[in-house]
């Protein structure tokens, strides 16, 4: 080829890759608007709930719990999009560990909405400075180190050094993957094709991550996938991005057998395995 023609070449490709960007720019900026709409306050959850409990017990010092639940991560983990407590991902947890081991259970959240894998330690801190750590803590992020576009591996690692760190106190630690974000319909094409394919990476890398931590991962955006492309408009709640409270049930309900295998000591258990910082995970 020659200099010119390369030249040229050159030039188209660089053209074509302008235009692509400038596209998946605007898309990202279009898809925020829509999906960040929903600022509401998930409702308040927390308390004490024992096996076909009404309501719960407010928690205060001095008040019995066999078993303290913990809900770590982001707007997910916290239930924006439920309308009532009852169809928070927490409740629906602590509910059922009620009902599969006649315990009364503590249900504490620390999940805070706009959360990325950065925040986790804030989280875990402000759970040693609030008091003991749980029996079993459930962490759900992902999401918004995706829609940031932050590392994979970093991502991950930070992850591994939250389950870690909880791992160490001794507590049981569940993590919800990233879900697949290429079930978002508000999201376009071919955003949606990017998004989905970096949800996808993240999860695979957060489950070695939490596997190598002493965690029990649950590949959410794999066992849920189908399910919320086949009906969205009944799993995903009025801002087409956060699940409803029957999105929130299906992935509770996924949650909850690995939970409750867990804390019988299933395998899994354990201190970690090796320093969090050697993990291998490949973007």
């Amino acid at each position: 080829m020659t200099g010119a023609a390369a030249a040229l070449a050159g030039s188209g490709a660089g053209t074509a890759w302008w235009a692509t960007y400038r596209l998946l720019m605007a898309q990202a900026g279009a898809a925020r608007g829509v999906i960040g709409r929903d600022t509401s306050k998930p409702p308040e959850a927390d308390g004490i709930y024992t096996a076909g409990c009404v309501e719960p017990e407010p928690w205060r010092t001095g008040k019995h719990a066999d078993l303290h639940l913990m809900i770590f991560g982001d707007s997910t983990a916290a239930g924006v999009g439920c309308v009532v407590a009852d169809e928070v991902p927490g409740v629906r947890l602590a509910r059922g560990l009620a009902d599969a081991t006649g315990q009364r259970v503590r249900l504490s959240t620390k999940a805070i909405s706009g959360a990325t894998s950065k925040g986790l330690s804030g989280q875990v801190d402000a759970m040693f400075v609030a008091g003991p750590p749980p029996d079993a803590a459930v962490i759900l992020i992902g999401a918004n180190d995706v829609t940031k576009k932050h590392s994979i591996r970093a991502s991950a690692r930070r992850l591994a050094a939250a389950v870690a760190r909880l791992r160490r106190a001794d507590a049981v630690v569940v993590v919800g993957t990233c879900p697949n974000l290429g079930t978002v319909t508000a999201i376009p094409q071919p955003l949606r094709s990017v998004v989905h394919n970096w949800s996808v990476r993240l999860a695979r890398a957060q489950r070695v991550a939490t596997t190598v931590a002493g965690g029990h991962p649950v590949s959410m955006g794999y066992l849920l996938a189908t399910e919320f492309r086949a009906a969205p408009e009944l799993l995903f709640a009025a801002d087409g991005f956060h699940p409803s409270a029957a999105g929130y049930e299906l992935a509770a309900a996924q949650l909850l057998p690995v939970l409750v295998d867990a804390l019988d000591g299933t395998p899994a258990s354990g201190t970690p395995r090796q320093d969090v910082n050697s993990i291998r995970i490949r973007e």
